[in-house]
């Protein structure tokens, strides 16, 4: 018996509860409450992300089956879906956001050297959204067409570790393009992102920011050829030119030079071009960086299939905040556990596990001995050259 506590609380431990004081306390999140906490209530949150819990009902009637296994997880409450309810819609959600960026800090510092398959001593973060379907009647404050509600996650993911660094939320009508405005850009820094993103001014910004960036040309892109550098076709690089815009409004918001980086890739044949303000870096470096914006795609399909983010327990716009936020922090928990515990489980593996054993008073080392990581399926094997947490390598 390992002293009565369970894996749950053995998981919850990694948590820095310091640091979730200081933000619960800059925010006020406890004041006046008598009954669940913050802390409580992000471990309840935490618990329906781990279990795949469907709704508040659902939440209470598992932890009421638990019984005095509660008081050792760390849940002192007797939890009711009211209180959770409640505290989902009147408690600010941006204590629970500065607390994800805590987690990811330290997420960042532990995945800081991870290779991500390009020889590239730069740090490297790749920007995209993903739009997570509401219903319109049940969300109205989220209308993003006459019929239908959504709203949008922006993240900033660092190619390092797969992280994300920067997550904005905003309704389903605001354009990709609109978040460059409001991130901050490294010096010497990569930015990989699709042509979504190709605005010249905003691109000239991050020049100005003395950071790079990286993404595609669009079919009705006007230029002018400077200069040719020698390539190696057989790599797949087909040109590495030095270009200048010649549109009259882009010029005027983009008046420095560009390169253009033609690459056709030697399994799919599909041809691409890329634009970048480095110059320094070797045109194959540049291809198989964009090759790696790929993660972030990744990332968004695991949090969708493995964390409660498409099916909400309140509907009001706070309640929605908290739990992406919550699911977030689960997110970035696992992969610091699998880390700091060098588990060479896979995420998808550790969660799993996790589901159904939360509540067996087990050392968590032991928990894991006892279920060792089972081979890749076959089709995974298209996907091998993306390092890091989501791919379990």
């Amino acid at each position: 018996m390992h002293e009565g506590r369970t894996v749950f609380a053995q998981v919850m431990e990694w948590l820095p509860k310091y640091e979730l004081s200081k933000c619960v306390a800059r925010y006020r999140g406890d004041f006046h409450v008598r009954g669940m906490s913050c802390y409580e209530q992000f471990l309840i949150m935490g618990f329906a992300q781990l279990t795949y819990r469907e709704s508040l009902r659902d939440i209470e009637t598992c932890l009421r089956a638990l019984g005095s296994k509660l008081y050792h997880s760390g849940i002192r409450s007797w939890p009711a879906r009211s209180a959770l309810a409640d505290a989902n819609e009147t408690r600010d959600w941006r204590m629970f956001a500065d607390f994800a960026q805590v987690l990811i800090g330290q997420a960042t510092e532990l995945y800081g050297n991870e290779d991500i398959g390009v020889h590239l001593r730069e740090a490297a973060y790749a920007l995209d959204s993903t739009a997570i379907d509401l219903c319109l009647s049940l969300f109205p404050w989220a209308k993003f067409r006459r019929t239908k509600a959504a709203i949008k996650l922006h993240t900033l993911l660092a190619l390092r570790g797969n992280f994300p660094t920067v997550i904005i939320l905003t309704s389903g009508k605001v354009h990709d393009v609109n978040i460059l405005d409001d991130l901050i850009f490294d010096a010497g820094s990569f930015y990989v992102m699709d042509r979504g993103y190709l605005d010249f001014a905003r691109l000239h910004r991050i020049e100005e920011d003395h950071a790079f960036f990286v993404t595609r040309a669009k079919k009705n892109f006007r230029f002018r050829r400077r200069h040719s550098r020698p390539v190696a076709k057989r790599s797949g690089v087909r040109f590495d030119q030095t270009v200048v815009l010649t549109g009259f409004y882009s010029h005027q918001q983009y008046p420095d030079t560009l390169r253009r980086i033609g690459y056709r890739d030697p399994l799919t044949g599909k041809s691409f071009v890329f634009l970048t303000n480095n110059f320094r870096v070797p045109a194959l470096t540049i291809a198989k960086l964009y090759k790696c914006r790929w993660q972030i795609e990744l990332f968004f399909k695991w949090i969708k299939q493995h964390l409660r983010i498409k099916a909400f327990y309140g509907t009001s716009e706070n309640a929605v905040r908290v739990q992406i936020w919550i699911a977030i922090s689960v997110y970035v928990l696992i992969a610091i556990i699998r880390k700091r515990l060098r588990l060479p489980h896979s995420p998808y593996a550790i969660v799993q596990i996790l589901s159904v054993t939360l509540f067996e008073k087990t050392p968590i080392l032991q928990v894991f001995a006892q279920h060792p990581p089972l081979p890749e399926p076959p089709d995974m094997h298209n996907q091998q050259y993306l390092p890091g947490f989501l791919t379990g390598q």
